[in-house]
């Protein structure tokens, strides 16, 4: 121990009691030693789903307050949440994803960069359990870290070794008064299923499961340790600018792809990907030039010429009838939310439309059937086959066109229609399309 301050979750359980009393008994015969303070914080989550919770509130600001009447360096902390699941939505995951925020937030106003918690031997193989009947991979099965450390606070589960009779021991040597959570005792959350219906039955069958299944656990710690090494020199070796080179990246195998993979999304997109989508991606991504794939959220990946990125996506919600644009004439842009994107125009002596047109233009989707003619003497051709002869990949054929009457003007990807660029020496003006979704991307097509 230092002498910064250091935290105990503590829930008013019986593990966690223990943890604390052990925290605050340790810290005060280090500073008698040492003539340094230890000062311990006591970190109590109030999520306002049992009705119990303010007597479990109540119970530890006692429990602290009467440790700090026989000397102990010990201040409590409480913090409320007034959580509403959604229907559907795992309770379970809620509260525990809110308690640790409220942890951290709790670590931070207090300057502690330590926070105990007082998980042991037989959570562990819980969790392991859990993970397993849910088909996790090799990071769900590593189950909970001895120590971790993210946004600057560390995380340590200083027991996870020890077996609950080792803490059903100390507590009984101390006195220790604790509450139960009567929520324990309810079948509908799989933790309780497994430790009330499985966990006697397995334990009588294989006296040994705690052990062996936290020697798993941590067997599958070692095993996510050197995945995510291999990971990182796999990214470093087929990354491209703000993508991958899938070549290089298939050459590596199915295995070795889908976790590269698992890295290269999970940092870009900041979710973990799920399996379904790595099985995909490494089945599909063999072989092919050009695709896209709509991600879970506002994203998706894009295949071209080699390279797959993660491009954010805005939604569109293209008109049913054609959207009438003001004079643009003397407009140097116009937004155009409804296709997600801008429409940039730009003064030019020559390859440029005429300012005649830009007061009446209308912006269309496409509908199919348009004809788009690249140059003069060349005979207009679908806008497929254009977007094909000029290498404008699929993903970025979106954007309105624009038309004036029934002629079309202009066409992202692909800039004016040959038939409307204005004579030389006439006052024009270029045109240009930017989605957002694309910004600072070349390629967008001017005329």
């Amino acid at each position: 121990m230092t002498p910064r301050p250091l935290a105990v979750a503590c829930s008013g359980g019986r593990d966690s009691i223990a943890l604390l009393h052990a925290a605050w008994r340790a810290a005060r015969a280090l500073a008698d030693a040492t003539g340094r303070p230890h000062p311990i914080h006591a970190f109590h989550v109030h999520h306002g789903l049992s009705r119990h919770a303010d007597d479990w509130l109540t119970h530890c600001a006692d429990q602290c307050a009467r440790w700090r009447e026989q000397g102990a360096d010990l201040q409590f902390h409480a913090c409320h949440l007034h959580l509403v699941p959604q229907p559907g939505e795992s309770i379970e995951a809620l509260a525990r994803d809110c308690r640790y925020a409220a942890l951290a937030d709790m670590a931070r106003d207090t300057d502690c960069d330590t926070v105990l918690l007082a998980h042991h031997r037989e959570d562990q193989a819980e969790t392991f359990l859990l993970q397993a009947l849910r088909g996790a991979g090799a990071a769900g099965l590593a189950s909970m870290p001895a120590a971790i450390e993210r946004d600057g606070i560390c995380w340590r589960r200083p027991w996870l070794q020890h077996p609950r009779a080792a803490i059903e021991a100390y507590v009984a040597q101390h006195g220790l008064q604790y509450v139960e959570d009567d929520s324990n005792a309810d079948p509908r959350y799989a933790r309780n299923r497994l430790r009330l219906q499985i966990w006697p039955a397995l334990t009588a069958a294989f006296p040994q499961a705690p052990q062996v299944l936290g020697d798993a656990a941590r067997h599958a710690q070692d095993a996510v340790e050197c995945l995510q090494a291999l990971a990182e020199m796999d990214l470093r070796a087929v990354a491209v600018a703000d993508g991958l080179n899938v070549e290089a990246a298939v050459a590596l195998g199915g295995a070795r792809l889908r976790n590269l993979l698992r890295l290269w999304l999970h940092r870009t997109t900041g979710e973990p990907p799920r399996a379904s989508w790595l099985d995909r991606l490494s089945h599909e991504l063999p072989g092919r030039s050009e695709a896209r794939w709509r991600m879970p959220g506002p994203g998706e990946l894009r295949l071209w010429r080699g390279m797959l990125r993660w491009v954010p996506v805005v939604p569109e919600i293209l008109p049913a009838q054609p959207l009438a644009l003001p004079d643009l004439r003397a407009r140097q842009t116009w937004a155009l939310p409804t296709y997600g994107g801008v429409l940039d125009i730009e003064p030019v002596t020559q390859g440029g439309v005429s300012l005649d047109l830009l007061r009446r233009l209308t912006a269309r989707p496409r509908s199919g059937g348009e004809q788009f003619q690249r140059a003069p003497g060349t005979p207009p051709r679908a806008l497929k086959k254009q977007y094909q002869l000029a290498g404008v990949p699929a993903l970025e054929r979106g954007g309105p066109l624009l038309f004036s009457g029934d002629q079309l003007v202009f066409v992202p990807g692909l800039g004016l229609d040959a038939r409307v660029v204005a004579p030389a020496g006439q006052p024009q003006r270029a045109l240009r399309w930017r989605a957002h979704h694309t910004e600072g991307a070349t390629g967008q097509g001017t005329g």
